[in-house]
């Protein structure tokens, strides 16, 4: 059994390749990652795999070797972090039509992607006054952390990215008759891999993206060098970190999934697990009253010692 308070090492992985049979794969790494007591989500599609895991040095280590070890995935990107507790409840490996969902169908992530940029090559691209630099993620992650000067798309899906930069494109086009440096960024790579390829099949073709991610960058360029400003929003119960991949004080609602800061937390208008300044206008009573019942059941289970499945 793992221990749920014991820190943990995470692993964010990815990679894009042509699977053919992702059912019986699913089966293979479920049983290793279980056999390892490892909690996470790992997604397989035609187009590759995709995750967050979480566990013991040796059992992540371990699994991250098996995954190599598949001749589909020896290229696998992997960044990895520290958590001060399990930030996940269960292990699940689930068959998706994508990988990362962008909903438009011929994107070929594996073959027709942007150029990596390293991370310590990312700041002189990024300060050339010629570079556009495009944030790829969604408007609630842009909110607490983005490079300077980035272009923020305010999307509340990637799914509404390439409609996005349809008409994005179009003021590119009219600005200048030469091809634009575009320099794009995500949270560990994977949206960036996609969003260059839509990119580039429009007919853009001086391309770039951050190789790892936002997560490789903070992890590896030093804080004194850093161009990045704020924090790292993630898909866990970390909510955020900063540079060295240090946890951030960010909590999150689970009314909108607003990451919120120690003043949101604060407010009067912050109800734990039932509202928060950014949405206590924008819930029905009867979902506010299924929230509170929410967190009763919560707060009831870790007076219990439990871990409630539903827990933020």
């Amino acid at each position: 059994m793992t221990d749920t308070n014991a820190p943990s090492k995470v692993a964010a992985l990815y990679h894009f390749a042509r699977v053919d049979d992702p059912a019986a794969l699913r089966l293979d790494i479920l049983a290793q990652c279980e056999a390892h007591h490892l909690k996470g989500t790992i997604l397989l599609a035609d187009e590759g795999i995709n995750g967050t895991i979480a566990g013991t040095p040796d059992a992540i280590d371990a699994v991250i070797a098996y995954l190599r070890s598949l001749p589909l995935f020896t290229g696998l990107e992997v960044k990895y972090s520290e958590a001060s507790t399990m930030p996940f409840l269960r292990m699940k490996v689930r068959l998706k039509k994508e990988i990362v969902s962008m909903g438009v169908d011929g994107i070929d992530a594996a073959e027709a992607k942007g150029d990596y940029v390293d991370p310590r090559e990312w700041n002189d691209l990024i300060a050339d006054p010629d570079t556009v630099v495009i944030d790829t993620r969604n408007g609630y992650e842009v909110a607490i952390g983005s490079f300077d000067g980035a272009i923020n798309p305010d999307t509340k899906s990637f799914r509404d990215f390439p409609a996005w930069f349809d008409e994005f494109s179009e003021q590119l086009r009219q600005k200048d008759s030469k091809q634009p440096k575009i320099a794009m960024f995500c949270t560990g790579g994977i949206r960036c891999e996609k969003a260059t390829a839509y990119v580039k099949a429009q007919g853009f073709d001086d391309v770039h993206h951050l190789k790892g991610g936002i997560l490789k960058y903070l992890e590896h360029v030093p804080e004194a060098e850093s161009l990045w400003q704020g924090d790292c929003f993630l898909f866990d119960q970390r909510v955020a970190v900063g540079h060295g991949l240090q946890e951030s004080d960010y909590g999150q609602c689970y009314a909108c999934r607003m990451p919120l800061n120690p003043a949101d937390r604060a407010s009067p208008d912050y109800v734990p697990g039932e509202a928060c300044p950014h949405c206590i206008d924008q819930r029905s009573d009867e979902q506010r009253a299924r929230y509170r019942e929410r967190q009763r059941q919560v707060e009831q289970a870790a007076e219990e010692g439990r871990q409630h499945l539903g827990s933020a």
